[in-house]
């Protein structure tokens, strides 16, 4: 008997087909894949173990557990089972945590509350759990607050809490999103060195083909709700034998083809000049009697871009990207150094003062629902830009903006009186651009643009990105983890290391050939989806 079997799964919300006969099982010491585009089901089929589907769901079909009919237990017996035989990575870390508990009461809570432990006892536990994710005590005390953390951080404290226990099965439902390569790769290590040492079963949801494929013994292809393809992992991504399959093995491995964009030269003014900046935050007392020392996030980078200039800022989760990113969009203030945009200081300036500047720099979110208002319609969200502008249009006028910049996204003109939940992720991520571009800027800095979309989805929007490059001329400051992205889409690329740029150059010289230990690490780390595929085809023989 596997330890997790799946038979026939269906599942209905208000009477709308999600899941269709779905079948799956999980032996005890495997490692399982679960790839497939956004809206696949494939969280649908993980909540679905967990019996967390929404109120109107409804479930017909078999699901055992370690021989426990799970839609038929009781809540009782289910409070029972999450947490301790059954633990789930959420996605969202931020989402998944309580904002106004300390890591360490999160951590430790389960602990409490499934073996009775006392406080200490629970807290100590925490501390080895949190020190084996690489959070270390002299770094992150049990009383930081989510808040205090990156979101590669906040992402270690989740797989914390729900591997706290050793459960016998654990669902990682896209566990490595928000991290760094070379932490991924870390988080992924120490998976699979749980599912070795405890016989655990692991449920890998991923729309990463090439971490799958180092990670899983077997894989499932899912599409609309059913099951295209399942079976070894290496041999159903090297045969491609269903076409959906071959569709997301291609997908994964695409490059947009990118002109050069008009007016780009290798001469002439610069678009952004950032001169020695750094920026220090106040450090945490460790002391009554003794100051605290203050932190560092960004130590004294100097760079340049030019107009149409596509360039990537890589580097491990809190080395003071975004830090960088939000003092370059003059939402942050440095702490010294100095920064300016088409010729003009922008450091120590007033929001009066900033307004030209604003109006040609624009920024893409990692998360488009977050930064929508979900009660405006796409009209007015799109448009919010446009009060930037010296000569404010009209109602007409702001339409016309509105559907041009629509239209420029591949979106159409009657969405804008849509709701922002009547889209997709990447239809949302559409939405930001539009939004971006709508006033023509010269430079936009997109943090971590495509991380949480499925490979299909994230080739269309980097299409987007190249076209817009060549078209329109936008320069790109492009933060990101995944050097895949980088190499697709940039010409030069910056490795960030502690608050310094360590490293800087043609995107392809500093991927191929790195000079820094930094750099160095990021390469190693990035999965490959041909070299994962040939190495697990190699050790099967």
């Amino acid at each position: 008997m596997s330890l997790l079997e799946i038979e026939n799964l269906s599942v209905e919300i208000d009477g709308t087909p999600i899941l269709r006969d779905i079948d799956l099982t999980i032996d005890q010491g495997e490692v399982m894949g679960l790839v497939g585009e956004s809206g696949s089901g494939k969280s649908i089929t993980a909540l679905t173990v967990m019996r967390l589907l929404p109120y109107a769901a409804r479930a017909a079909g078999r699901v055992s557990f370690n021989g426990i009919d799970i839609l038929a237990a009781s809540e009782d017996q289910m409070c029972a089972l999450r947490g301790d035989d059954i633990g789930m990575v959420f996605q969202e870390p931020m989402t998944a945590l309580n904002p106004v508990k300390t890591i360490g009461e999160q951590v430790a809570e389960g602990i409490r509350w499934h073996t009775r432990a006392n406080r200490a006892d629970a807290e100590a536990h925490a501390r080895r759990i949190l020190d084996r994710v690489g959070l270390p005590e002299s770094k992150f005390p049990l009383s930081c607050y989510p808040h205090e953390l990156s979101g590669g951080q906040r992402q270690r404290v989740v797989i914390a809490i729900a591997c706290a226990l050793k459960p016998k099965l654990l669902i990682a439902d896209e566990p490595t999103t928000a991290l760094d390569v070379v932490l991924q790769k870390q988080i992924l290590e120490l998976l699979r060195d749980l599912v070795d040492e405890n016989r655990m079963g692991l449920l890998l949801i991923s729309h990463d083909l090439a971490v799958v494929t180092d990670m899983a013994d077997r894989i499932t292809v899912m599409r609309h709700g059913e099951v295209m393809e399942s079976g070894d992992t290496a041999r159903t991504l090297s045969e491609q034998v269903h076409p959906y399959t071959r569709q997301l093995a291609q997908a994964s491995m695409h490059v947009p083809v990118r002109a050069k964009p008009h007016g780009v030269s290798g001469s002439g003014e610069m678009l952004l000049e950032v001169k020695n900046v750094s920026r220090d935050y106040p450090g945490r007392r460790t002391s009554f009697l003794r100051k605290a020392e203050p932190l560092r996030a960004v130590d004294n980078v100097s760079f340049s871009m030019r107009p149409g200039q596509s360039t990537a800022l890589v580097g491990r989760s809190g080395c003071g990207k975004s830090t960088l990113a939000r003092m370059i969009l003059a939402l942050d203030k440095s702490t010294a150094g100095e920064i300016r945009f088409t010729g003009e200081t922008l450091t120590g300036k007033d929001e009066a003062a900033l307004k030209p500047a604003r109006r040609n720099m624009q920024v893409v979110f990692q998360d488009p629902y977050g930064s929508f208002n979900p009660r405006h319609k796409v009209e007015r969200l799109v448009a919010e830009p446009l009060h930037l502008l010296e000569k404010k249009p009209n109602s007409a006028e702001r339409r016309e903006k509105v559907a041009a910049a629509l239209h420029e996204v591949g979106l159409s003109p009657r969405d804008m009186d849509k709701y922002p939940h009547e889209f997709s992720g990447g239809q949302r991520q559409r939405l930001s651009i539009a939004r971006a571009i709508i006033t023509r800027p010269k430079l936009v800095v997109a943090d971590e643009p495509v991380s949480a979309l499925d490979v299909s989805i994230r080739a269309q929007i980097l299409d987007l990105f190249a076209d817009l490059n060549s078209r329109l001329g936008v320069a790109y400051l492009f933060i990101t983890h995944d050097l895949t992205v980088a190499r697709a889409i940039t010409d030069d690329v910056m490795v960030m290391h502690e608050g310094k740029i360590v490293e800087s150059g043609r995107t392809n010289d500093v991927l191929d050939h790195p000079q820094s230990e930094a750099a160095k690490a990021l390469v190693a780390a990035a999965p490959d989806l041909h070299r994962a595929i040939a190495r697990r085809l190699q050790e099967q023989g």
